[in-house]
């Protein structure tokens, strides 16, 4: 087996969200953050021959990267790496050390917001949070608008910036950490529901993100 360039991508960003990972055979690749407020599901390409866990996922990518286009072989406990002469033997973690999703898919109780943000929007927004220093993301449903600002919410006199993303009939006030918004480029569909819990959909990948909302968020009936 090989790795395509977007799972190794897809790999990348899960090594943002969880440092290790439990992979389970098939071609659908979760992971969910150690404190449970990140969640993403993706389906790749390659077709996995088995159940593994890799704890320092980071370190397997930095050796995945030694080589050019590697061949992967699975044996029960470890998976030989393998390219020209060289070859790495790397051992499994025991799935019980990782904290990896359950079972169970993930569905929202309700959509009480809907908006698309495009791969250019959502890049500027968390530049320009890092650029200012804030932690927060904010959509917000007012005057029939939704927009998303970035900024610090405990702070009146905090530095912001904002972009309009859709249209509302609602009034919503949507708190993030921008430090949770761990997502791969792209233009995403992104639902959300007032018991604080979103679903960004990516339109370049089959890859869905649910994201935690903070407990502060107001959703006005």
């Amino acid at each position: 087996m090989k790795l395509s360039k977007q799972t190794i991508a897809i790999l990348n960003n899960y090594s943002d969200i969880n440092q290790s990972i439990l992979v389970k055979k098939g071609n659908q690749l979760r992971t969910i953050s150690v404190m449970k407020n990140i969640l993403a599901e993706c389906q790749v390409d390659e077709d996995f021959p088995q159940d593994f866990a890799i704890y320092d996922l980071p370190q397997f990518l930095k050796i995945i990267r030694i080589y050019d286009n590697p061949e992967l072989e699975f044996s029960q406990n470890f998976l030989t790496i393998k390219e020209g002469k060289n070859k790495t033997g790397y051992f499994f973690a025991d799935p019980n050390v990782v904290v990896s999703p359950p079972d169970k898919q993930l569905s929202l109780p309700s959509i009480d917001v809907a908006f698309q943000v495009n791969y250019q929007e959502l890049s500027k927004l968390i530049s320009v949070a890092n650029t200012l220093d804030v932690p927060d993301l904010s959509v917000i449903g007012q005057d029939g608008k939704v927009s998303i600002c970035v900024r610090d919410k405990k702070n009146d006199t905090s530095n912001h910036h904002s972009i309009l993303v859709g249209e509302t009939d609602k009034e919503f006030t949507c708190h993030f950490k921008v430090e949770n918004i761990k997502i791969v480029p792209g233009t995403y569909n992104v639902t959300i529901s007032s018991q604080c819990l979103s679903k960004f959909v990516c339109e370049n990948y089959d890859l869905t993100y649910f994201i935690a909302l903070e407990p502060d968020s107001t959703f006005e009936s």
